[in-house]
């Protein structure tokens, strides 16, 4: 860690200081002190955590099992020491010694407890554990070994289990399943622990458990407005920002040119077709829809910069390898959809039904589709219990980096059922190889394209500025910028 010298202010210096004001001068910078600015996070219960601010916090208090990469199909150990199977239906799980945060263990009893809880409640990463894992059993063979035992083959389970909502509890809050008091001050795994409870409103401090030469060893983090934050970065007030407001997106190149990121981020948006919306059986007018979709309209007005274009179905956070070709119905083509619509004999109004509590970009997509296919398109909010009459617009926030999950969802909202693209998905499941399986999720992904029951829209992204005495800013899909690897 490099040192620093206390140098006295020139008299020069010392009037500036008095005419400006005290409040606008930055603190002395504390060495392996960083501080970082985020949101107001949704809750730092691992398990239901769906928001970047919390998967930031939680990113940093826990180890998950291991760390997956889509693009390779390859899974790097982290609190497991090993995870291995030689059929693919019974999997073996080595931990490496770890302990809580409270100083208790951590052992395979600890998973196995914490998975029934998940499983047993309506959080986050539920799915990942009843929808995709769907193990038969799972047990704790010794402190040290979990069993896991599925109903069909898959080669899917390292990805599942780098989900970082399957992140263990220590027992003394799975005993008195005081969830929201575990919220404000979480237990974790990590390299880095809360130093008291989560301030709603204002932040928390992370320290570092164990010695890390060359790594920061407290964290503060300052919850408080992204502009404002920014701003500070550049006054040198902040260290890290870790979100930037749309209007500040082409600025940010310049005002840190090399001190800025932009990462992938687990979430889509799509517009879904169900069986429901007899209107658009036809595959020729979903891919009307798509090619008179102006997704750099979504991306420059509602979505404020906070979202690409999408080039495929499966978003660049859970894409597996690289797609070969372009995505013709992810490009927009304004004359194009008008005549696939007139030769499909597609008459009357439509309608984009949402069911979140924000209907900007749904507006904005129907807006868009009025005037490239020359028809009424109105945004209509779903009603409940409802079955929409039309194509929805659906946000999809992935729990784990597989991109079966992502693959899986899109067909089941959309009862998409196509025999190809089943056996394609199956086949991509239960190969042994990370290669042909990556290519075999993207022949899935190219018949749901073929037939369109999902129209994909946009895929979020990530942004983070920080001050020039940062270094080693290194982003995750999951959890954004790597508090535990910033060093000053």
């Amino acid at each position: 860690m490099r040192s620093r010298l206390l140098v006295p202010l020139t008299l020069a210096a010392l009037v500036a200081a008095g005419l400006s004001g005290c409040s606008s001068s930055a603190e002395p910078a504390q060495p392996g002190v960083v501080s970082v600015g985020l949101g107001e996070p949704g809750t730092l219960l691992p398990a239901d955590v769906t928001d970047p601010s919390g998967r930031l916090v939680t990113g940093a208090l826990w180890t998950p099992l291991a760390d997956y990469d889509p693009a390779s199909g390859k899974a790097t150990p982290r609190a497991a020491e090993s995870i291995s199977s030689a059929d693919r239906v019974t999997w073996t799980v080595r931990l490496r010694p770890g302990k809580f945060h409270d100083g208790t263990p951590v052992t395979a009893q600890s998973y196995v407890d914490t998975w029934k809880a998940i499983a047993g409640h309506h959080w986050a990463s539920t799915p990942v554990l009843t929808k995709s894992l769907r193990a038969k059993e799972i047990t704790a063979v010794d402190p040290a070994q979990l069993r896991i035992v599925l109903d069909r083959p898959s080669n899917q389970v390292p990805a599942w289990l780098s989900a970082p909502g399957l992140v263990p509890l220590p027992t003394s809050v799975l005993k008195s399943r005081d969830w929201n008091g575990f919220a404000r001050h979480p237990i974790g795994n990590g390299p880095l622990r809360l130093d008291g409870d989560w301030q709603s409103g204002s932040g928390g401090k992370l320290v570092r458990v164990a010695a890390d030469p060359g790594r920061a060893k407290e964290i503060n983090l300052r919850v408080g407005n992204p502009a404002e934050q920014y701003d500070e970065v550049k006054e040198g007030k902040l260290d890290v920002a870790t979100s930037v407001p749309g209007d500040r997106h082409e600025a940010m190149h310049a005002d840190f040119a090399d001190r800025h990121a932009m990462w992938a981020l687990p979430r889509a948006g799509y517009l879904v077709f169900s069986t429901e919306a007899t209107r658009f059986a036809d595959p020729t007018v979903r891919h009307a829809f798509a090619l008179g979709t102006d997704r750099g309209a979504l991306e420059s007005g509602p979505l404020a910069h906070q979202a690409d274009a999408a080039k495929g179905l499966l978003p660049p956070a859970v894409a597996p390898g690289e797609r070969s070709g372009s995505c013709r119905p992810c490009t927009f083509d304004g004359p194009a959809a008008k005549s696939l619509l007139n030769q499909a004999g597609f008459t009357g109004d439509a309608a984009v039904y949402y069911d979140s509590f924000d209907g900007t970009w749904p507006q904005a997509l129907a807006d868009g589709l009025s005037k490239s296919l020359g028809i009424s398109v109105t945004a209509q909010r779903k009603a409940t219990g409802g079955k929409p009459t039309g194509p929805s617009a659906l946000e999809v926030k992935a729990v784990s980096p597989s991109p079966s999950d992502i693959l899986h969802a899109l067909a089941d909202a959309a009862g998409y059922t196509d025999a190809g693209f089943a056996a394609d998905l199956d086949s991509a499941e239960t190969t042994a190889s990370p290669e042909e399986s990556a290519q075999l999720f993207r022949v899935a992904e190219n018949e749901a394209l073929r037939d369109l029951p999902a129209i994909p829209l946009w895929t979020g992204h990530g942004h983070a500025v920080w001050s020039a005495r940062v270094h080693d800013a290194v982003t995750t899909p999951f959890a954004g910028i790597d508090l535990t690897r910033l060093r000053d």
